[in-house]
């Protein structure tokens, strides 16, 4: 009986002990599915992802402690926390927080942010949109050919795919502004003390009065055509060549060429022994000069005008000017404080010495050019300055462009290099050759001028000879005028005195132009390496232009012989030559002056017609 009541006493003992185990299990299980189901229990708020909350606001959890870490199961979503980790698991969505970071992951195109030390990272799939933050640098990128803006120490960068536009503004500094694909053709455009801008698609103006603006994706104003018929070309400089043709009572085709305020040339076109003929006026610095063309019918098309020297020197002196010298000379230019020479330090650097006369008159025809070119720009500029409205034509004209081009320069060099200076070199060489050949061969008699104009001769007639701007013995121009040309997307682009092209092609389209590549060229012109298509009247006048600078120089050589460091040389000798005299127009000032009021009020109108377009929008 005792062993039985023992036995009793156990088990009722055990029962005691299952149900002070059982009950409290059963309590604190109805309590935690309480919580669950009411929302109100201590365990984290996990944000749902696309509302994934930054890791500094992430809630701490509750739950059973692991070592430090929490674990909680809430309707199939889980949270644990690991050394101050927390991870939580809601449908499918993730959270994690490492050391400090938070991470939201959605699944399914949602949205995932994570943050260590204080970065953050919010990521979009399905081709959305991606944001980083990281030490204070931000990115957001859009797929699909969206846009991309990133901001990293203060520098912001906006990025377009498929062609679009990017803007770059650094440290608060000029922006850089480029279309890439489109119709700006990679051309750029800064613009300091602000942010950058988007660049402008190119556009055509057209005023009351009837003249026609083309406006480049820089929103510079690169070619007018004017109501009365001429045309203006302007570089991003400020500099500009103002261009008409008309023909007078007597039958004559006049064609005036503007390059500044007092200086340009007319040209007059006649008729002498059945070949035409140019009598060309240059007027600069109240001083005329006089030259003489002869035309060259070639390809259906009269006529190009060639340069015909008035006087031809020896053949010695042109030996002499073609050869090597003894030795090299080192010759003073006397340009050191020039504000020309210093603007174009970074473009063009002279010889250290001068073996030959050739050499001496690359530099002399390319600083004669450069020389011009900034004589104009700076009286454009002078000119802007007093407008009443400064500011507005400072940016139309490109004001203020000189003195940020004249702080520029590549450190590796001059942008007129020793190679293309070179190619100019040997177009110097051959021309003193071709004269050389022309002063020998026996002299040729004038024909006797007509007074009928261009029109008293028969072009058909005429035999085709090939114009120097087509001839494959001559390839190199240096451009004399300012001018604008069209790349191969369509934009505009100017070239200015000083510039360097090599024709890449000799036979004319149907517009009678030719391919040319720009071999040199300034801040803000075409950019080298490029290839646009030229006029072939272009290129000729180019050439007239360096055969003109070429004879001046021959002069200057002969009278300088043996003087300034020029060693000695023949007598120059020479003969006059009949085809090339020309009398000097008297009236070129007047016809000039009249051209430039004419641009000038062209100008003015373009320039308030597209300001007010631009207020308006």
């Amino acid at each position: 009986m005792n062993l039985a009541h023992l036995n009793r006493k156990i088990i009722q003992l055990l029962l005691v002990l299952l149900v002070l185990i059982v009950v409290p299990g059963i309590a604190h299980a109805q309590k935690n599915k309480g919580g669950g189901g009411g929302g109100g229990g201590s365990a984290p708020h996990a944000a749902p992802a696309q509302h994934s909350a930054p890791a500094q606001h992430s809630a701490p959890s509750s739950g059973g402690n692991r070592g430090g870490a929490s674990t909680a199961n809430r309707g199939g979503a889980t949270t644990a926390n690991r050394g101050g980790a927390t991870t939580a698991n809601r449908g499918g969505a993730t959270t994690a927080g490492r050391g400090g970071a938070t991470t939201t992951a959605g699944k399914g195109g949602a949205t995932t942010t994570a943050g260590k030390g204080g970065a953050s990272t919010t990521t979009a799939a399905g081709g959305k949109t991606t944001t980083t933050a990281a030490g204070g640098k931000t990115t957001t990128t859009a797929a699909g050919g969206k846009t991309t803006t990133a901001a990293a120490g203060g520098k912001t960068t906006t990025a377009a795919a498929g062609g679009k536009t990017t803007t770059a503004a650094a440290g608060g500094k000029g922006g850089a502004t480029s279309a890439a694909g489109g119709k700006a053709g990679g051309a750029s455009n800064a613009k300091a003390g602000g942010a950058g801008t988007k660049a402008a698609a190119p556009k055509t103006v057209t005023t009351k009065s009837g003249a026609t603006a083309h406006v480049n994706s820089n929103g510079h104003v690169s070619s007018i055509h004017t109501a009365k018929g001429a045309t203006i070309s302007k570089n991003a400089h400020g500099g500009r060549t103002v261009t008409s043709e008309h023909v007078n009572a007597k039958g004559e085709h006049i064609r005036t060429v503007s390059t500044g305020r007092g200086r340009g040339y007319v040209d007059h076109r006649y008729v002498r022994g059945g070949h035409y003929y140019s009598s060309r006026t240059y007027y600069y610095g109240g001083h005329y000069y006089a030259y003489g063309y002869r035309g060259y019918y070639y390809g259906g098309y009269c006529c190009y005008y060639g340069y015909v020297p008035a006087y031809y020197y020896g053949p010695a002196f042109y030996g002499w000017a073609y050869n090597p010298w003894a030795a090299p000379v080192a010759y003073s230019w006397g340009w050191g404080g020039a504000p020309w020479y210093g603007y174009y330090g970074y473009y063009f650097n002279p010889y250290p010495v001068y073996a030959s006369a050739a050499l001496w008159m690359t530099d002399y025809v390319i600083s004669q050019n450069l020389q011009a070119a900034y004589a104009a720009q700076a009286q454009a500029n002078a000119n802007a300055a007093a407008a009443a409205n400064a500011q507005a034509m400072g940016d139309y004209a490109g004001g203020g462009q000189q003195a940020e081009n004249a702080a520029g320069g590549d450190n590796a060099g001059p942008a007129l290099t020793p190679e293309v200076k070179q190619a100019i070199a040997d177009e110097v060489r051959a021309q003193l050759e071709a004269e050389k050949a022309a002063a020998s061969a026996p002299k040729q008699p004038a024909g006797a001028a007509t007074s009928g104009g261009a029109t008293s001769a028969d072009a058909s007639t005429q035999q085709e000879e090939v114009p120097a701007a087509l001839d494959p013995n001559h390839r190199t121009f240096i451009v004399a005028t300012v001018l604008t040309e069209q790349a191969p997307d369509g934009s505009d682009c100017s070239l200015s005195p000083g510039d360097v092209v090599t024709r890449i092609e000799d036979s004319p389209d149907g517009n009678k132009n030719v391919k040319v590549l720009v071999s040199s060229s300034q801040k803000g012109d075409c950019q080298s390496g490029s290839q646009v298509a030229m006029a072939v009247d272009d290129l000729q006048e180019m050439h007239n232009h360096f055969r003109e600078q070429l004879d001046q120089g021959l002069k200057t050589l002969a009278e300088n012989q043996g003087k300034n460091g020029i060693p000695a040389g023949p007598k120059p000798g020479g003969r006059a030559n009949p085809e090339g005299q020309a009398q000097p127009d008297l009236d070129v000032e007047a016809q000039l002056n009249d051209q430039q009021k004419d641009a000038d009020a062209a100008e003015t109108e373009v320039q308030q017609q597209a300001g007010s377009s631009q207020g308006g929008k």
